[in-house]
């Protein structure tokens, strides 16, 4: 049962590496065997992340890459192919994020932000697919959100609506390339703790209880809850998933929005 989990002579890229669901995605791939490429724009971060990697006897290539930028993208898997010739899984996790109002947020704004979240990590899928394809084998793994299959409020309109276009993409990919070998899925995080959120339950005290009313395992989450799903969705253990979008919510989609606690 465990060589079906087993990543090992495969090689992974990991954006976002250098903190939460990027950096414990990249290091659950190392516990399971696989070398990685991995990548972020804090390079300090990166090169912690580098360091447990190679701590576990795997390889670890740190690459500072800025993954709204698509001529950095492309130098990243140029660097991808000379330095290990394959990728086998990608971790696309990296993309911006901002809140505001539908009906004062600047359009060049919205632009960005789109173009962020689903255009540049498109940009990703685009070439890892590519790679893939041609090897006949592959596994894509997007970081989505809750906010992409549901409606967050809150100011979460430009984020939302760029998740809402990773999940499609998601399902979009998956019918074009899961024939040809490369199957393609999507993560739906719910509330993970990270420093930006912690600073916001900080400057307002209601935060936390307001996230925790639709979580009904009763806590929010920790990067390291991502390890164990991606560590399935890029292993020969879901060799026949392809095209899901998995919530890792503590139960949030399951929850009608009228529904409250039980006693």
């Amino acid at each position: 049962m465990q060589e079906l989990f087993s990543l090992d002579g495969r090689v992974a890229l990991v954006t976002g590496a250098a903190q939460g669901m990027g950096r414990a995605m990249a290091l659950a791939f190392a516990d399971a065997g696989a070398d990685l490429l991995i990548a972020d724009i804090n390079i300090d971060g990166l090169q912690d992340t580098g360091s447990d990697i190679e701590k576990r006897g795997r390889r670890a290539l740190p690459v500072k890459c800025d993954v709204t930028n698509i001529d950095e993208i492309r130098a990243m898997f140029a660097q991808l192919d000379v330095e290990f010739g394959r990728i086998d899984v990608l971790g696309n996790v990296a993309g911006p994020g901002q809140m505001e109002t539908p009906e004062d947020i600047d359009l060049t704004l919205m632009a960005d932000i789109v173009h962020g979240l689903t255009v540049a990590r498109f940009c990703c899928c685009q070439e890892a697919g590519r790679r893939m394809l041609a090897a006949g084998a592959g596994s894509i793994i997007n970081v989505c959100s809750i906010g992409g299959v549901s409606a967050l409020g809150r100011g979460n309109f430009p984020y939302s609506v760029g998740m809402g276009g990773v999940a499609q993409m998601t399902r979009e990919l998956s019918a074009e390339w899961s024939g040809r070998g490369v199957r393609v899925n999507a993560i739906l995080p719910a509330q993970v703790i990270n420093p930006g959120l912690a600073q916001r339950m900080e400057a307002d005290d209601q935060l936390e209880a307001q996230f925790l009313s639709g979580i009904p395992i009763g806590r929010l989450g920790r990067p390291e809850d991502i390890a164990g799903l991606a560590v399935l969705l890029a292993s020969d253990a879901s060799a026949w998933i392809t095209g899901a979008l998995i919530p890792l919510d503590g139960g949030n989609l399951a929850l009608n929005a009228g529904g409250s606690p039980g006693p």
